[in-house]
């Protein structure tokens, strides 16, 4: 099969970071404001896992793109300013890391305006993308999407390839819960309350849907967050990760925009 990348590509490769801070758990219950070590857990990306995050992207010279709640750029915006001024795409994800719900339109328009207005009063950014928190969809995401014309959407679970949506020029960039660091590692005894997976164990998978893409020609789609995956153990393992992908001949590092972009030339 002819490769849909540009020179030819096995694998395009975006790394994309969901820089949700304490926003997440808001988001889940306003009443865990009151409680300051599930809060901790939110603080530590700002306070260390964004320049964690920053510092091996620069040494491994790796683009990226930063997914924002405009909550969180109003409440940090000099660590959201170091993600632009370091030249990496910023995208759209929500206001509050609201998850949408069919039942509330309305709610879901407003909190969709909110998050734009915030990320470009605090860092003068006009998101190409927009990633909902949790990644949830409804009916009228699309629509809030195209309004505010955007390229792409990062949401949906159903290829391994980009896709255009019918109807729209909007791309979606599909995911996936397995490669997604939150559900090996977001841990709290009384919120969530799950098994943790060791950092070795996690490289494992992660380097193997690597392989399966390298070999079908797909979007490696790779999604963490900087409260998560900024842990010692983690960002080694994730620093280890790029190194093994970059070895590979053919790998197209690049960002979500730039990914939208070619797939709208390929599809016309």
């Amino acid at each position: 099969m002819k490769s849909p990348w540009p020179k030819n590509a096995k694998v395009a490769v975006t790394l994309t970071f969901d820089f949700d801070a304490e926003s997440g758990w808001l988001s889940r219950d306003p009443a865990l404001a009151e409680r300051p070590g599930i809060m901790s857990q939110g603080h530590y990306g700002p306070k260390v896992g964004v320049d964690r995050i920053l510092n091996v992207l620069k040494a491994e010279k790796l683009p990226a793109t930063f997914f924002i709640p405009g909550w969180v750029a109003e409440k940090y915006p000099a660590e959201s300013k170091r993600i632009r001024d370091a030249g990496y795409e910023i995208g759209h994800h929500g206001y509050l890391h609201e998850r949408a719900t069919p039942d509330n339109p309305e709610g879901e328009r407003q909190a969709f305006a909110q998050g734009m207005r915030a990320l470009d009063a605090v860092l003068g950014v006009k998101p190409a993308g927009y990633r909902a928190p949790a990644w949830d969809l409804t009916p009228i995401t699309l629509a809030c999407v195209k309004q505010h014309r955007m390229t792409y959407s990062s949401n949906l679970m159903d290829d391994v390839f980009p896709y255009v949506h019918p109807g729209t020029s909007i791309v979606e960039l599909p995911v996936q819960w397995t490669l997604d660091d939150a559900p090996y590692f977001m841990f709290n005894p009384l919120v969530l309350n799950r098994p943790m997976n060791t950092a070795e164990a996690i490289y494992g998978v992660w380097r193997d849907e690597f392989l399966a893409m390298y070999e079908w020609g797909g979007l490696f789609n790779l999604t963490c967050h900087p409260e998560v995956i900024g842990h010692g153990s983690r960002m080694l393992m994730l620093r280890k990760l790029l190194r093994f992908m970059k070895a590979k001949k053919g790998v197209w590092f690049t960002t979500c925009r730039a990914v939208a972009e070619h797939w709208l030339t390929q599809s016309r």
